[in-house]
């Protein structure tokens, strides 16, 4: 904490995040100051936060699967439920062969899915890729601890070709919100992070289409495509991956919400 952090401070920080509607307002008050490097600082980032920011851009970083992940303005926010997806991947790595494989972090905003499985895989060959700018400035800080490239372009196009039938995770986590759902997001969401992150197309599916058209040409045989998507969503995936060539699975975890659909790419594709 900084020295100029006081019970009294922490009280009045914590009374202003919740008269604004702030639901973990204590948790959040020490996190800011703690974050904060001067008390001027402190009044900034809080004024941020009760304006309707999300934490993670105010304080500049997001918690996931142990790592701090780097998160600049306007940057898909990373969501904890996406953890799930994480040990999904890692769990078909450990079936698969795991250590020194090539992994893909598409639609990779923060970085930081690429980033968590780099770390929970010794000797991964990690590359990202984004459309956003902002999102691949982002990204580059998250990886570059662990050797990754990131680049900018439309899903597949700028990713380097020789990578194609070597891939052996493809973490896709494509935008799953249906359009006319977009504007029912949390403020936070939708009036922060970039749009491009969030709205999958009229049913929430169109770029998830996309990736899993070409899926199987980048994968290894026995590589997996994983992206979440939403709970009614999972059986129109599902439809959309085997369409794609793959051996699709669903897996859900009720704790943290999430869903998280497998495609496999049989070795004689």
């Amino acid at each position: 904490m900084p020295d100029f952090a006081t019970p009294l401070l922490e009280s009045t920080v914590t009374a202003t995040l919740r008269a604004a509607g702030c639901v973990f307002a204590e948790d959040e008050a020490h996190l800011l100051i703690s974050a904060a490097r001067t008390p001027d600082d402190l009044a900034a980032m809080v004024e941020r936060r009760t304006a309707g920011f999300p934490l993670e851009h105010v304080v500049g970083w997001a918690a996931f699967c142990s790592l701090r992940i780097a998160v600049d303005p306007g940057v898909f926010v990373p969501r904890r439920r996406t953890e799930f997806l994480v040990r999904r991947a890692v769990a078909h790595a450990a079936r698969t062969g795991g250590p020194g494989t090539v992994v893909v972090d598409l639609c990779c905003g923060s970085g930081a899915v690429g980033a968590a499985l780099a770390a929970a895989l010794p000797g991964t060959r990690l590359y990202a890729a984004d459309i956003d700018p902002a999102a691949v400035r982002c990204a580059r800080r998250n990886v570059a601890p662990f050797g990754g490239q990131v680049y900018q372009g439309d899903l597949f196009a700028p990713l380097p070709a020789d990578l194609r039938g070597r891939v052996g995770l493809l973490a896709a986590n494509v935008p799953y919100v249906p359009t006319e759902s977009v504007g029912l997001l949390p403020p936070e969401a939708r009036d922060h992070e970039a749009r491009v992150a969030l709205d999958g197309g009229p049913d929430g599916l169109d770029v998830l289409r996309r990736v899993a058209a070409e899926a199987a040409g980048w994968l290894a045989p026995g590589g997996a495509l994983l992206f979440e998507t939403g709970q009614r969503q999972a059986r129109t995936a599902v439809g959309i991956v085997r369409d794609g060539g793959l051996r699709p699975r669903v897996a859900t975890d009720e704790e943290s919400y999430a869903t998280v659909v497998t495609g496999v790419r049989p070795p004689t594709v």
